[in-house]
């Protein structure tokens, strides 16, 4: 599926197109994709939200397949071996955010699915180096959510500060919050969850939200922490407010509406407001080992590849329960 130029989902900006197979250069492997999610990212890239960075371009960069073809100088994988692949696709280990262990900063950085191409499609080639083992308790479809819905809410919980006992409150109720919900309990989190949607909010009851509400609501005692993933700038001093002095506010989008003006008072008390920018391989690492050892839920809606256009509009429309996946080619 390719996007040839950013339209509103409602026009379904993809389309089916052949392109040729992808060669693996050095330090590279080819994956034969069987299953790849879908991100509002990629809702954000098809209409036009982020610049689109080349064109034509193949999004996708929740992807999990099987390796293919390896590269000159490959040594960590072979082919047959099922492999992972994230947001992040190169970072160059020498600018001085790489060597401060903020590879998700890299001046050089290129993403999966926005400056290479990704995986809503049958092939795809990426650097051994950037590719994750999956845990092999997860099927295909259950196991794409977990590479940038899981990733980016791991990173949000872990830059929160969020601790056992702490009052956690989550902000919009999709893919990276109904896996954000269940580290965090895992944690010993009391956590808040702050949706409109009634699927959603009859989800998190389900993952072991202690309270249920939506963003203009009050929770019933103040947060030590909140991680806001709708890209809704409105809920940022609603997320403030609800939070105790001292307290941190995440916002996990790549993407957010305006902010809109506010009283220095909501962020006063030393509330601490910050940004996700993607994730390091750490994080990835860190994750997907959590993962396998909770056993963590996937809740996923499995549609075919020629869906792709149809899903984007179903996140637009917050129809999605849970994490939606694309079905690419045979796994298991």
């Amino acid at each position: 599926m390719v996007l040839d130029a950013p339209r509103p989902a409602e026009e379904n900006p993809l389309h089916l197109t052949e392109l040729p197979l992808p060669t693996p250069g050095p330090g590279e492997i080819r994956i034969r994709v069987s299953a790849c999610g879908v991100c509002h990212t990629d809702l954000h890239i098809a209409e036009g939200d982020l610049p689109l960075s080349k064109a034509p371009l193949v999004l996708g960069h929740q992807v999990v397949g099987q390796v293919d073809v390896s590269g000159p100088g490959t040594a960590r994988f072979k082919a047959g071996d099922r492999v992972g692949v994230a947001w992040l696709h190169f970072a160059c280990g020498e600018c001085r955010y790489c060597r401060r262990g903020q590879e998700n900063l890299c001046e050089n950085a290129k993403f999966t699915g926005y400056h290479a191409d990704g995986g809503f499609a049958e092939y795809l080639a990426v650097p051994e180096a950037f590719a994750y083992r999956i845990p092999a308790s997860f099927s295909d479809e259950q196991a794409a959510p977990l590479l940038c819905a899981g990733i980016i809410g791991y990173r949000a919980l872990r830059l929160s500060g969020v601790a056992a006992g702490d009052r956690l409150g989550l902000y919009g109720f999709g893919a990276s919050a109904h896996l954000a919900v269940q580290v965090a309990r895992h944690r010993g989190c009391e956590v808040h969850v702050f949706t409109r949607t009634a699927a959603h909010k009859a989800l998190a009851r389900e993952l072991g939200a202690t309270w249920v509400g939506e963003a203009q609501d009050q929770p019933p005692e103040p947060l030590d922490a909140a991680v806001v993933f709708a890209p809704a700038g409105w809920i940022v001093p609603l997320a403030l407010r609800a939070v105790r002095p001292g307290g941190t506010v995440v916002l996990a989008g790549i993407h957010m509406t305006p902010v809109p003006e506010m009283s220095y008072h909501l962020i006063y008390g030393e509330r601490v407001l910050r940004s996700v920018a993607g994730a390091t391989r750490r994080d990835g690492e860190e994750f997907l080992a959590l993962a396998g050892e909770i056993r963590i839920r996937t809740e996923v809606e499995v549609y075919s590849l020629a869906e792709a256009g149809d899903v984007l509009l179903r996140l637009k429309r917050r129809e999605v329960r849970g994490a939606a996946v694309l079905r690419v080619g045979g796994g298991r």
